[in-house]
């Protein structure tokens, strides 16, 4: 069942982080206020948030981790400020729409536990030069699906695959910094959403800086982040509200939505079995196609379709070449959709 797809949606957002906001916020307006809609409807749903979560309840656990965002990174604050202010929205419906799959992490830790859906799988091969990865999310999400160029007064200019209302998602930088994500589920508490550690990173001109924004993020809820640099360095940081973890990637590593390191392991919160299993195969699919990443996007596992716009499936997808600053981006599920390539 197709609900999205086609050529990418492509925004220019230059200048200081005021004008990149107010950018980013008119130009998709209707998109975002859309957008918000849907999530602070799911953010509600048991399935998860795991309780009676009201929008009252929501926008108050949101705006808890206002503070956290300006202290972390006061230029990009200032960005998800102009873009909420442009767009409409309130600064707690911005963490809402922006940073939804660490607010609802938040949210379980106040009303229950939800035994919420996988979603991503990626592989970062630093000897074959690529990092790739789907963005698998509520189907619903893909309506919204953007590629940010992101101009700034000063620093790297960067392409960031994301939402509309979101900082970021993955993305290079012209300096060959290079940025991915899978979500890990936690029971969250106050902090920094991943967009903005994405984007974060992404302001970085050395690997080593990168990682360093990734460890200093007093994060709101759990993800894996995947860094590589243009010279093939790369890491992986399973990173928990209490713990990190960071593994050196020197062959290839794959990556899906469950912590493989004991220690961000114990703070997991409750799945259910199939979404267990689910997270499981398609980590061992993608150890067996790390070397070809065609083939590992043909696997449905992996690109996922689905029937209903609230399931849980494949939005979007990446493949990045930081030491050639060629990123190549589908909007949809790969195959269905056609790659369209973007050089910095």
């Amino acid at each position: 069942m197709t609900m999205f797809g086609g050529r990418l949606r492509t925004l220019i957002a230059q200048g200081d982080a005021a004008a990149r906001g107010k950018t980013h916020g008119a130009a998709l307006r209707d998109l975002i206020r859309a957008y918000l809609d849907d999530r602070i409807g799911l953010a509600a749903e048991e399935r998860w948030s795991g309780g009676t979560a009201g929008r009252d309840l929501i926008l108050e656990v949101a705006e808890e981790t206002l503070s956290h965002h300006e202290r972390y990174s006061t230029e990009l604050h200032a960005e998800m400020m102009a873009m909420a202010q442009a767009s409409g929205i309130t600064p707690a419906e911005a963490i809402v729409v922006g940073g939804f799959t660490d607010l609802v992490d938040v949210v379980r830790s106040r009303v229950g536990v939800a035994p919420t859906e996988d979603n991503c799988t990626a592989v970062i091969n630093p000897a074959a030069g690529f990092y790739a990865q789907t963005w698998d999310m509520h189907a619903s999400a893909g309506e919204f699906v953007v590629l940010l160029d992101v101009r700034p007064a000063t620093g790297p200019r960067a392409l960031v695959q994301t939402t509309a209302g979101c900082l970021g998602q993955m993305g290079m930088n012209e300096a060959g910094v290079t940025v991915g994500i899978n979500n890990l589920t936690s029971m969250g508490q106050p902090g920094v959403t991943w967009p903005t550690v994405v984007r974060e990173a992404l302001a970085q001109t050395e690997f080593e800086d990168a990682v360093e924004a990734v460890m200093r993020a007093d994060l709101a809820g759990g993800h894996n982040f995947m860094v590589m640099g243009p010279d093939g360095r790369a890491a992986n940081i399973e990173a928990m509200p209490s713990n990190k973890r960071v593994t050196m990637v020197e062959g290839s590593y794959v990556h899906t939505n469950h912590c493989v390191d004991p220690v961000t392991a114990a703070e997991e919160g409750q799945r259910l079995p199939e979404h267990v299993e689910n997270s499981n195969i398609r980590l061992e699919v993608g150890v067996k196609l790390a070397q070809d990443v065609e083939a590992f996007f043909e696997e449905p596992i992996i690109s996922r379709r689905v029937d209903g716009r609230h399931d849980v499936g494949t939005c979007g997808a990446v493949i990045m070449e930081p030491g050639s600053g060629v990123m190549r981006a589908v909007w949809g599920v790969p195959g269905d959709q056609p790659w369209e390539t973007f050089q910095l």
